[in-house]
């Protein structure tokens, strides 16, 4: 994969989490968020390396309105992994991670699920100092096993 694909795609991948992020904390629709990513205000201005190079739109779109449209069915295989969490009690940019992170893997097959499970981790990194990263990366991992059983690296 070129440099540009690898960097639009990372650039979707943020944006679909801070989307995702945007729509459960304000009343911010499908389109609105699709319509600041295709104009370029997400990602944010603070992620200079992600805003260079324009984003991966299939991708962002694959994401997003799976992760609304599917939310129940996305929410209930990440819930499944989370031993004595509840979803709801997970901070809101976990959250949004966990469910693009299983949208990805559950709708885009042609993605490695390494390369998609060190993306999303990457992205916690970016949001978090403390455990959540590892919390992801074994949430993640867990609904890896579910979604691609036959794949290397679920």
């Amino acid at each position: 994969m070129k440099l540009d694909q690898q960097m639009a795609r990372r650039a979707a991948r943020l944006a679909a989490v801070q989307a995702l992020y945007q729509m459960e904390m304000s009343s911010a629709t499908i389109e609105d968020v699709t319509a600041e990513f295709v104009s370029g205000k997400l990602p944010r201005e603070t992620e200079a390396s992600y805003t260079e190079l324009e984003g991966d739109i299939e991708l962002f779109k694959v994401l997003v309105e799976n992760a609304v449209n599917r939310q129940s069915t996305v929410d209930r295989t990440i819930a499944r992994h989370l031993k004595n969490w509840r979803l709801e009690r997970l901070d809101a940019v976990a959250r949004a991670i966990l469910r693009a992170g299983v949208v990805e893997l559950e709708q885009r097959p042609d993605i490695p699920t390494a390369v998609a499970l060190d993306e999303y981790v990457e992205i916690a990194h970016s949001f978090f100092d403390g455990p959540e990263p590892g919390f992801i990366n074994a949430t993640l991992e867990a609904c890896a096993g579910d979604l691609r059983p036959s794949q290397p690296g679920a």
